[in-house]
């Protein structure tokens, strides 16, 4: 998950997964789950209460010679095997481009492939599009997908996508353009997985010339329809389009994304015109926004849950029952008003309804329905807590000015436990070291719980709730139960989404049960546009969909 403004996640995002080789890659592996975990700075007022989802903002008229973009950090690297967070992928999508491609519509479509094929459960064949052209000119073939996802998998690069490739025993070149790709045992996850940063293809000979520089200088050898131009270390990043794109090109000629990392600086660039627009809108600058005239806010479908993350099962919250009085103690609406700026949705689900687009509605309904309570119960919460002898322990929860969707969730976390009998203190932790709390055991020393927005990088409940396996990367409270273990291995197995969907509703209540994470709201993806501009699509799909390519004249 991130530091400024961004929600706080998949990735997070985020899920489980990655790898911490050194604690330098592990840092940046956990970004994206952070991405999923901060969120915009903190600051009163501003919220608004009609928000409706856009499904996308009008299509461009016409092109414009450029378009200014504010994004709160600069990427410490755009190599795509750590792209693991929101300003990498907000960047990288539009120069690097995927074997799989993920939509506007949060569905899959092919992308460097042109068609994927599953001859039998353990292999999948990858059949590239021909004439395909990296930015260097050269002809993309099955060597530079077999060296692409070669470079996920070698532990020597601590890839954030590397569990995602944890089942694959081979990636072979099977013809001049296709590639097949060997699995241990059926995974239904994998191929959701090639529409992501894990399935970038960059060039065999672009990325070996470049060495260890690969990411921070010169190009990136891929073959969207943007190309890295000039990158002004600390202020801004240059996308040039690629004018002999293989897909439709781009409807700018240049893309520059602004490295503003004060929200309040931000707010006021787009405000002025200073950027044209920009994703991660700090959530107390919403109303501002909204009624500036100056452009307009749009909200789309996130795929975000925010939670509240239990990370130490050694001591109070080991009884189910303290994390279940802290659940109906917490006040949800009061958080979604405040912490969101109004523009999230109170929830009792780990996973987003719309994770669950392909389940018949007799499978969601099973998901969703006698899930744990969102309101208030203090009285019960109280007598959970005396039931459990727990009254006058103490825990501690992190908060971070990170976001205000950290500080006020934990301020929140707090106030619960006081009216219930708990003694819940604060431990803040700068910007920064917050990320570590991601990847590094030895930063969750001392600290029971924090907030955690989590984002899903592909349209299936699973990504958020494999996260409770035993081992699994994001399960810091290190919970583990054979049944639920066995319920995931079930799931992953599955190709046919019906029957995938029904063994995952049975684990979203298991988790939901045990509140292995307590979950707050849902939140929602948030872009403004100035009136120069239009096109760019408001749900999350931007972090691997060529977004920028869309972004033209409004009039």
């Amino acid at each position: 998950m991130t530091t400024s403004p961004p929600r706080t996640s998949r990735r997070p995002r985020r899920q489980a997964g990655r790898r911490t080789a050194t604690l330098t890659a592990a840092v940046l592996t956990s970004f994206a789950v952070l991405a999923a975990c901060s969120g915009p700075p903190k600051g009163n007022g501003g919220g608004v209460t009609d928000v409706r989802l856009s499904a996308s903002t009008p299509p461009a008229r016409g092109e414009v010679d450029s378009f200014s973009w504010a994004v709160y950090a600069e990427p410490p690297t755009l190599d795509y095997t750590v792209a693991f967070d929101y300003p990498q992928n907000t960047i990288l999508s539009n120069v690097c481009e995927s074997l799989m491609r993920w939509t506007p519509s949060l569905t899959t479509e092919p992308g460097l492939a042109r068609k994927a094929t599953n001859p039998d459960p353990t292999t999948w064949v990858y059949d590239l599009r021909p004439g395909v052209r990296f930015h260097d000119g050269k002809e993309m073939t099955a060597d530079d997908v077999v060296f692409s996802l070669g470079r996920q998998m070698d532990p020597d690069n601590a890839a954030a996508w590397a569990q995602v490739f944890q089942n694959v025993t081979a990636v072979t070149k099977t013809g001049p353009l296709q590639v097949t790709v060997k699995l241990k045992q059926p995974d239904s996850q994998f191929p959701q997985y090639m529409a992501t940063a894990a399935g970038v293809v960059a060039s065999k000979a672009g990325v070996e010339a470049a060495g260890k520089d690969y990411g921070t200088t010169g190009g990136l050898a891929c073959t969207g329809p943007f190309q890295l131009g000039t990158w002004n270390k600390g202020q801004s990043i240059e996308l040039d389009r690629f004018d002999t794109y293989w897909g439709t090109k781009a409807k700018s000629k240049k893309a520059v994304f602004r490295v503003l990392t004060d929200p309040s600086a931000r707010t006021n660039a787009m405000l002025s015109g200073e950027v044209d627009g920009g994703y991660l809108i700090p959530t107390e600058s919403y109303a501002r926004l909204r009624g500036s005239g100056t452009g307009t806010l749009y909200f789309g479908e996130g795929l975000s849950t925010v939670n509240v993350n239990i990370t130490n099962m050694q001591g109070p919250l080991g009884d189910v029952r303290v994390r279940r009085a802290l659940s109906l103690a917490l006040d949800r609406t009061g958080f979604v008003k405040a912490g969101l700026g109004g523009a999230g949705t109170v929830t009792n689900s780990l996973t987003t309804r719309a994770a669950w687009a392909a389940a018949p509605e007799h499978t969601l309904k099973t998901a969703f329905d006698n899930l744990p309570p969102t309101g208030q119960d203090i009285d019960k919460a109280k007598a959970l807590i005396e039931e459990a002898g727990a009254t006058g322990k103490t825990l501690t929860v992190a908060t971070s000015s990170i976001g205000q969707d950290v500080s006020l969730l934990a301020t929140a976390v707090q106030a619960a436990g006081s009216r219930i009998g708990l003694d819940i203190r604060l431990k803040t932790i700068a910007p920064n070291a917050f990320t570590a709390l991601f990847t590094d055991p030895q930063a969750r020393e001392g600290i029971d719980m924090f907030p955690l927005t989590y984002y899903d990088s592909i349209t299936d409940p699973l990504d958020l709730l494999q996260n409770f396996k035993t081992g699994a990367y994001m399960n810091f409270a290190g919970y583990s139960d054979p049944q639920y273990d066995e319920l995931v291995d079930q799931a992953s197995a599955l190709y046919p989404a019906e029957q995938r969907l029904a063994i995952e509703a049975k684990l979203q209540h298991h988790a939901s049960e045990q509140l292995l994470w307590i979950p707050v709201a849902e939140w929602p993806t948030a872009v403004f546009l100035g009136k120069r501009i239009t096109g760019a699509p408001t749900s999350i799909s931007y972090m691997y969909y060529p977004w920028a390519a869309d972004v033209g004249a409004s009039e």
